[in-house]
């Protein structure tokens, strides 16, 4: 019997989100439990990487995080970004959030349509005299840069945040019947924050396959995985077995 569910996610902004749904339908308690978090790079450690953004002329983000961080880090080192810079990012909802840092119809902001680094290269390449800056995460691919390399787009690449575990206190309840984990960092994490950590009965699902083989890789027992020809997500798989074993 499930009775209490953490997904490893911030809460849902979205009051139609399919996890209260469930919750009702079940009468489980849902607990919105991020077990990582991202985290600025010092000034110190970006200086490190001897790349100015100055000398660029275009910025590619490929997600918020890297909007967020890369205007942190430039508040905090004081570099006024210039009102012609160009902004290339990986969707429409990407491109949108630079509103937040910058007045959207002054910019020149161009972005792709499926969320794939391939589509956004055209758009890269009508502007291919531009020099553009990459704000990257610790972790991350390098296909992207790749790709410019093949195309001789001059880029630099720098790290401006990275992933850390998002401790649990002493005194924080670990009580949970189903874990649902979305990056091999979050499984990283339970494994950190609990070395002795026994799975039991505790059902563990996961989104995307690099998660599941975190998780077998950890030695733990995988049982709910997405997507799949029979879930396409994960809300949809975690009803399916909740209906299972709960009725």
């Amino acid at each position: 019997m499930i009775k209490k569910i953490l997904i490893s996610q911030p809460e849902p902004a979205s009051a139609s989100s399919p996890y209260y749904e469930i919750a009702k339908r079940y009468g489980v308690e849902i607990v919105f439990r991020p077990f990582i978090k991202v985290e600025t790079l010092t000034p110190k450690e970006f200086r490190a990487q001897k790349i100015s953004i100055l000398d660029h002329t275009a910025i590619v983000f490929t997600s918020r995080h890297s909007i967020d961080n890369f205007f942190q880090l430039a508040k905090e080192m004081r570099i006024p970004i210039p009102e012609d810079m160009k902004y290339f990012c990986i969707t429409e909802t990407v491109a949108q959030y630079i509103q937040k840092y910058v007045q959207y119809r002054k910019r020149k902001v161009f972005f792709g349509t499926t969320g794939k680094i391939d589509d956004l290269l055209p758009t890269i390449l009508k502007h291919k005299n531009e020099r553009y800056f990459l704000p990257l995460s610790d972790v991350h691919s390098n296909d992207f840069s790749n790709l410019l390399d093949s195309k001789n787009i001059m880029h630099s690449d720098a790290i401006m945040y990275r992933t850390v575990s998002n401790d649990f206190s002493k005194d924080e309840p670990f009580d949970y019947d189903m874990l649902i984990f979305f990056s091999p960092s979050g499984v990283k994490a339970l494994m950190k924050n609990f070395p002795d950590f026994r799975q039991g009965d505790i059902v563990i699902g996961t989104l995307g396959p690099a998660t599941a083989k975190a998780v077998r890789d950890a030695g733990l027992r995988l049982d709910i995985e997405a997507p799949s020809p029979q879930y396409p997500s994960i809300s949809a798989a975690i009803d399916d077995h909740l209906r299972k074993a709960n009725g």
